[in-house]
């Protein structure tokens, strides 16, 4: 089992999603936790490694969490977090540069499952 953390980054524009290199699918941006990081932080530097974004938590609380394979024979425990932002993403050279804004239809139209059960949460997007 690895815990690994993703942010679920949304704004007035809607929500930001990645293409996955290696699995292809558009999804939140997340990762493992490096040694003695905390679950907070990882997600503040997993998010502005893979969409350039500064973005600030709504608030401390995982709001969602996803079990699924992680391949090579383990698990993932996805702890999920509500990240706000704006701007135009500018990920780090090496990441996935295909990142953008979705609106909630959209995205709720190339989610996987894990992500679809996020993308129903009350409040997720700002009215």
């Amino acid at each position: 089992m690895h815990i690994t953390v993703s942010g679920l980054i949304v704004g007035s524009q809607g929500i930001v999603l990645h293409r996955h290199k290696r699995l292809g699918l558009w999804l939140q941006p997340g990762g493992h936790l490096d040694a003695g990081e905390q679950p907070l932080q990882a997600v503040l530097r997993e998010t502005e490694e893979e969409t350039g974004l500064l973005a600030v938590p709504r608030s401390a609380d995982v709001v969602h969490v996803d079990v699924h394979g992680g391949g090579l024979g383990h698990v993932h425990l996805d702890l999920r977090f509500v990240l706000s932002a704006s701007g135009q993403p500018r990920p780090a050279a090496g990441e996935s540069q295909d990142v953008r804004w979705f609106s909630p239809s959209e995205a709720a139209g190339v989610a996987e499952a894990g992500l679809s059960g996020a993308l129903r949460l009350p409040g997720l997007f700002p009215s």
